[in-house]
């Protein structure tokens, strides 16, 4: 096989090579831009689900002092004896 032969062949295996390489890399670009989406899904319901439990947070009563919860645990009044 002459040189100019192997050489034709050569690059007809690189420009399959290059196609192949073309198509991976459009399905890895579709890939990524799919993840970008579902990322940007989850993130915005976990701002939302953030929001929620910071509401659900805010309409908690105040704790107890923990002295209070001390004298009504053994049946005390708070500030003095039942």
């Amino acid at each position: 096989m002459s040189k100019l032969e192997e050489l034709a062949e050569r690059v007809e295996r690189l420009l399959l090579r290059h196609a192949e390489l073309a198509r991976t890399n459009a399905l890895l670009c579709e890939q990524l831009d799919s993840l970008t989406h579902e990322r940007d899904s989850l993130r915005s319901r976990l701002s939302a689900a953030r929001g929620r439990i910071d509401a659900l947070l805010e309409r908690l009563p105040e704790p107890i002092p923990e002295d209070t919860a001390r004298s009504c645990a053994s049946g005390q009044a708070v500030g003095g004896t039942a």
